[in-house]
């Protein structure tokens, strides 16, 4: 029950996988940011897009010009984070959608790149607190420890897995925000984790509720999507972060066509982020448009097999419309669609087994027990110990049947 309680506290750190992926994106809103440094909205922009080695390349030279500016650190180890936990599969939004808020990473982290996240989380905080010693009511200073600790709470949640420092993190975070919001109530920027935190601890069980209430912290649902819409609106340096959380939370809520309309605002603004319209079919096919749903995911893979999004993993749009598909009884169109993702040259193995696997199933549903046992093999084949490739084990020992 202990650890239960402290899995969903950490919870609240959720949050910070979607505030580090925008964390200071919006390269639109504003004609400078911190520091004021030409090269950040080539950086912001590439990272929005999710081209993040280059968004690291340009962030590092940002801050060898800026080697005492705790915004620039946290730049960097925002882009560095973000770019493992996509690598690790740890961004995909609608694993969110559920109570716990914790995604799953599905790949392990690169030992190399846990150090080097690290060491930017201990530079960071090493200047803020030096600003701070200097003067406790620095409002910069504290919203940029409050950004280094979120981030390293989202660092200890889906990295480390660790909910105790994940949560005390978290906390700290929110309170660095909260008291630049009682210093300056101006400082819109704050009140993206503050109205965060607010929409997640709103969010969890009553029993869990009255644990967070022990350290002090309250939630409010209605509250939260109020200071995040208000932060949206603000068309300030987190405008962008904040439609990315409302996005999610707004799914979550059910209010499909909300998110849906950020959805289609965002995308034209970041035409390499295919997970933009990838969200908008997934929004479709939640609120029960199926046809436009189906729609949307074929846009988005022939937009990938035009060179829109590069070597990014858009074939989890033929996933996404094989599964539709299946949940209408369209087998044959669902095989196709599963199909299609071998049709990329270098796919995320873990959409390849998924493809595979359900292709397999329902080959055996249309009696093809050949190809079944083929696609059953190609999952084992892509990675041997997996908990997928032990479904299509069991599949070659015994037919799929509904």
């Amino acid at each position: 029950m202990l650890a239960s309680s402290i899995r969903r506290l950490g919870a609240l750190v959720f949050v910070l996988a979607v505030l580090t992926a925008a964390q200071n994106a919006n390269a639109q809103a504003r004609a400078s940011y911190r520091p004021n440094d030409g090269l950040n909205n080539a950086a912001f922009d590439h990272f929005y897009n999710l081209d993040y080695d280059r968004a690291v390349l340009e962030f590092e030279q940002v801050l060898q010009r800026h080697p005492d500016d705790p915004f620039a650190v946290n730049h960097l180890l925002s882009a560095v984070l973000v770019r493992e936990l996509y690598r690790m599969g740890a961004m995909n939004t609608g694993e969110f959608a559920n109570d716990s808020f914790i995604g799953q990473p599905h790949r392990p982290a690169d030992s190399k790149v846990k150090d080097q996240i690290k060491d930017l989380v201990q530079r960071a905080e090493k200047l803020e607190e030096q600003r701070l010693d200097a003067n406790d009511k620095d409002k910069d200073a504290l919203y940029a420890r409050g950004v280094t600790r979120a981030q390293f709470s989202l660092y200890t949640a889906l990295v480390e897995r660790a909910w105790f420092s994940a949560l005390r993190n978290a906390v700290g975070a929110r309170r660095d925000h909260e008291r630049v919001l009682e210093l300056d109530p101006s400082y819109l920027d704050a009140k993206l984790v503050v109205g965060t935190h607010y929409y997640v601890t709103g969010s969890l069980p009553w029993s869990v509720k009255m644990a967070v209430a022990l350290v002090g912290l309250s939630g409010n649902k209605e509250k939260g999507i109020e200071y995040l819409q208000e932060v949206a609106r603000g068309n300030g340096e987190n405008s962008v972060d904040a439609q990315v959380v409302l996005l999610v939370f707004l799914r979550r809520e059910r209010r499909f066509a909300e998110a849906i309309t950020i959805a289609r605002a965002l995308a034209p603004k970041y035409p390499r982020n295919y997970l933009l319209p990838l969200e908008e079919a997934n929004l479709l096919r939640a609120s029960g448009n199926l046809q436009d749903a189906a729609a949307a995911y074929r846009k988005v893979w022939q937009a990938g097999r035009d060179g829109h999004y590069g070597n990014l993993h858009y074939e989890m749009a033929a996933l996404g419309l094989g599964d539709l598909l299946r949940s209408q009884k369209d087998y044959a169109g669902a095989i196709g669609a599963f199909e299609m993702v071998g049709q990329v040259t270098d796919p995320d193995p873990e959409v390849a087994q998924k493809a595979s696997l359900a292709a397999g199933e329902l080959y055996d549903l249309e009696r093809n027990r050949n190809t079944a046992l083929q696609k059953y093999q190609a999952v084992i084949a892509v990675k041997g110990d997996s908990p997928l490739a032990d479904t299509a084990r069991k599949r070659i020992k015994d037919p799929y049947h509904e």
